[in-house]
């Protein structure tokens, strides 16, 4: 009976604690600093921003902002501080300058996909996330929202950029000096393969099976364009991406390409216009910040 009372103490205790650890969540800051008003349940503070400034038609119906088009970002106590986690709904051109600002701002990207087909205008969601302080995470999330309300009064058609000649003529030699490793070269175009290696269901897996970051460059010695995937471990995605957005280039996706992978290999996708050199520098800086 005795050890019951004190099982039972102690779950009362352990309750009473997690309701003071949420109640450290400072309402108050938050909704001075985002200029938002958060929602606050169960010592979650969440602040909203539905995208009625949008008219999305997705396979023919209007999207209302209730039919998940709304930016959040949701923050609670955490044992070291305050953890936020977020999702933000962008059209293309919002995408990268809200990237960067929620990067240079305290705070980590981790995922950028689709959640429709056949919308117009195309809509794409990025998910945030960070620990720190109150205040740190909560000046982030202004800065972010505060980017994509600027990128969407700039929005042009295409990243913008020099255009890019349709027959390609580059030279492998300048970007295999760069980026210290053999090309593949096609019709003027050069591609280059950088392996990463994890273990898929116990299986040892490599290049040759798609565990690979890949940059292909097309164009012309003067204005060329470069697409790629980046392979990386968890711990390595910030660095790239801060690294890539530094350089200009741009991200379009960052998601998982297979699953029981040990240790875990995350993907991204970028783009990115220039001078080809230029261009593989920004590659090569990305690919410095890894460990392998």
């Amino acid at each position: 009976m005795q050890r019951v009372l004190r099982v039972g103490c102690l779950a009362v205790l352990l309750s009473g604690a997690r309701v003071a650890s949420a109640a450290d969540v400072d309402a108050e800051a938050i909704a001075r600093i985002t200029g938002l008003q958060p929602d606050v349940k169960n010592g979650v503070a969440k602040v909203s921003v539905p995208r009625s400034d949008l008219s999305v038609v997705a396979d023919g119906a209007k999207l209302s902002p209730f039919q998940g088009l709304t930016s959040w970002a949701a923050f609670q106590a955490a044992a070291d501080g305050t953890m936020v986690m977020g999702d933000l709904t962008l059209t293309e051109a919002e995408v990268n300058p809200t990237m960067s600002a929620a990067l240079d701002n305290g705070l980590e990207v981790t995922a950028l996909h689709n959640h429709f087909f056949y919308e117009r205008p195309r809509i794409f969601f990025m998910h945030i996330g960070g620990r720190g302080t109150t205040e740190t995470l909560a000046a982030g999330v202004r800065k972010a929202l505060d980017a994509t309300k600027a990128a969407r009064a700039a929005a042009g058609e295409g990243f913008g950029g020099p255009a890019i000649p349709e027959r390609s003529t580059l030279d492998a030699k300048t970007l295999t000096a760069i980026l210290g490793e053999p090309a593949q070269e096609k019709d003027g175009m050069v591609k280059y393969v950088f392996e990463k290696r994890t273990a898929m269901h116990g299986t040892q897996a490599g290049a040759a099976m798609g565990v690979n970051t890949w940059a292909a460059f097309a164009g012309s010695p003067e204005a060329a364009v470069v697409d790629g995937d980046f392979a990386m471990l968890e711990s390595e995605l910030q660095p790239v991406l801060k690294a890539l957005r530094h350089a200009n280039l741009n991200v379009v996706a960052i998601h998982n390409h297979m699953t029981g992978d040990e240790p875990r290999i995350m993907f991204l996708h970028f783009w990115g216009k220039g001078r080809p050199d230029e261009l593989a520098r920004g590659v090569k800086a990305a690919l410095a910040t890894q460990a392998q």
